[in-house]
């Protein structure tokens, strides 16, 4: 299988997984391994995205689900941005799925590629 364009500069990069749906979190974390990442977790609720997030090493980077079971992932993004962790939303409404104070960050559409995870990583970690 060839990486898509962008992946090598990923290698051993740790991304937090924080997604709820266990087949969506095992697809990412496929997604992950195979561009050379080393997934973090699946946090599938926030209390495990909120332990995974504080952990005395933060990861490279984080994609996370916006909506967790009817909770919003919002304090754990705000924990990760306070570590400098950059961060990717994963939303099935895009953009305009995400609260007014958090749009304009990154974010794929679900249901993502993984040349929308490479292009999407790749930005966030450029130096």
């Amino acid at each position: 299988m060839t990486q898509p364009d962008g992946a090598a500069s990923l290698t051993g990069k740790r991304i937090l997984v924080v997604e709820d749906e266990a087949i969506v979190a095992m697809l990412l974390e496929n997604i992950l391994e195979d561009i050379g990442c080393t997934p973090v977790g699946p946090a599938l609720t926030l209390e495990q995205a909120h332990t995974l997030s504080t952990a005395e090493e933060p990861p490279d980077a984080a994609i996370l689900d916006v909506n967790l079971r009817g909770e919003r992932v919002y304090p754990v993004a705000e924990v990760l941005r306070d570590r400098g962790v950059p961060i990717i939303f994963a939303t099935g409404y895009g953009e305009g799925g995400l609260d007014s104070a958090w749009r304009g960050r990154p974010t794929v559409q679900k249901p993502y590629t993984m040349d929308d995870i490479v292009r999407t990583l790749s930005r966030v970690l450029a130096p």
